[in-house]
């Protein structure tokens, strides 16, 4: 299973003419003219399509799960595909309602496991005593109570459960239901909208400021505080997705996903696929006639365990990922790049979480809370996975997905890159 340019096409056999073979005398002279035509309108449909496949640039993107893959391949589109329809936009309006709900359960849940509820409740009267303290009709206690009961233990009763949803005489909802999203985000996304100023309150209280801190050990999208910070927003009625809304939404990749593009003239295929170990032994179906693959790995994933693995560092798994696509022998002429994306996020988090804190990474000797530091120490132990000395560091990106102004350059520095080592791979270019 090759990764370089095409193997050969075979020209097929010429069919049989409709007069039978030689024996039938005169018919095969009368019929041989017309057969040599096929046969060379064969040839030369099968020589086109070759030509056609060895020209187009295949990328592959690879990687654990949540490493921001699926982030690139939207960006992807949205730098030369085409537009979205609105049913694409209103699958993603849903899904962000549903990312939020998502993270609440995971956060108040967390909040309870880290002993906090007392704290929200002290902050609660303190509230209820301060002249400037959000005068809404709950308090962040009782906004977290209703929560508890609604999305994380489910003791309220099924009806109260039940959301309007402007069927009662309001504004009609432009995002509405999306069946493309399935029926857990449709339902959270309805649950979001009967609860949505309750999690508004609560996300402002000072006391889950605290859990956000401690938000590793719960394995939350962090680009999703954005959707936190703009509960009223997505809330509204009116609420249509911007593009940063569908770059940071969150849904799980569970099939191979293709996308084709012709930029500058050269026609380009990009797959995405599941990161989650269940989803790997789909991979091999993609390696086929790879020109380049794209390994993602999150750099602000160092102090976080596999949400199928709990036991299992995520920066360790995504490094020994990469060691086993780097040293794949289906991948022995084909680029390999390396993006170490979520740089937005490794820069917030190390203020407050230590490299050499991390059981796997004790051997960091750099001081603490320097992102450059920090982010030479991964490339170095990425590098230290290759069995040759050979990866060229213009080969490693260290990027922020959700930012279209980053991805654009690195996207468009990785086309040179992978057309430009396509060609030294296939002799048009001497080697450096």
């Amino acid at each position: 299973m090759g990764c370089g340019s095409s193997a050969p096409a075979q020209p097929a056999a010429p069919p049989p003419s409709a007069g039978g073979g030689a024996a039938n005398g005169g018919g095969a002279a009368i019929k041989g003219p017309g057969t040599a035509v096929e046969s060379r309108n064969i040839d030369q449909d099968l020589e086109r399509m070759k030509q056609e496949d060895e020209g187009k640039i295949k990328m592959l993107l690879l990687g654990a799960g949540e490493s921001g893959k699926s982030t690139i391949f939207k960006q992807m589109r949205l730098l030369y595909g085409t537009e979205r329809s609105d049913d694409d936009v209103r699958m993603y309006g849903v899904v962000a309602r549903s990312n939020i709900v998502v993270a609440v359960r995971k956060l108040c849940s967390h909040l309870r496991n880290l002993g906090l509820e007392e704290d929200l409740d002290r902050e609660s009267r303190e509230n209820e005593e301060l002249e400037d303290g959000d005068h809404s009709s709950m308090t962040c206690q009782q906004a977290y109570d209703e929560l508890m009961a609604y999305l994380v233990d489910n003791t309220a009763t099924a009806s109260a459960q039940d959301p309007a949803g402007g069927e009662n005489g309001g504004p009609k909802d432009w995002v509405g239901q999306s069946p493309r999203a399935g029926m857990a985000a449709n339902n959270d996304a309805k649950q979001f909208l009967a609860h949505h100023e309750s999690i508004r309150i609560l996300w402002q209280s000072n006391t889950m400021k605290q859990v956000w801190a401690k938000r590793a050990a719960i394995n939350v999208i962090d680009s999703h505080k954005e959707y936190l910070n703009d509960i009223t927003r997505i809330a509204s009625p009116d609420y249509k997705p911007t593009t940063q809304d569908i770059l940071i939404a969150r849904v799980r990749t569970t099939q191979v996903v293709m996308e084709k593009y012709r930029i500058d003239g050269i026609d380009f295929e990009m797959y995405d696929v599941g990161g989650q170990r269940s989803e790997r032994r789909k991979w091999i179906d993609c390696f086929d006639q790879v020109t380049a693959v794209i390994f993602v790995a999150a750099l602000s994933e160092f102090d976080q365990t596999l949400a199928e693995a709990k036991r299992t560092n995520r920066m360790v798994e995504a490094l020994e990922l990469f060691r086993s696509v780097c040293n794949n022998r289906a991948f022995a002429n084909t680029s390999i790049m390396l993006f170490l994306n979520k740089k937005d996020i490794f820069a917030e988090k190390i203020l407050y979480s230590d490299i050499a804190a991390q059981r796997p990474f004790c051997d960091y000797a750099g001081p603490t809370k320097d992102f450059d530091h920090g982010v030479l120490y991964f490339i170095q132990k990425f590098k230290d996975c290759l069995i040759d000395d050979e990866f060229n560091d213009s080969f490693i990106h260290v990027t922020c997905a959700t930012d279209t102004n980053n991805m654009e350059f690195v996207l468009d520095s990785t086309r040179t890159i992978i057309m430009t080592d396509n060609l030294k791979r296939s002799g048009f270019l001497g080697a450096d």
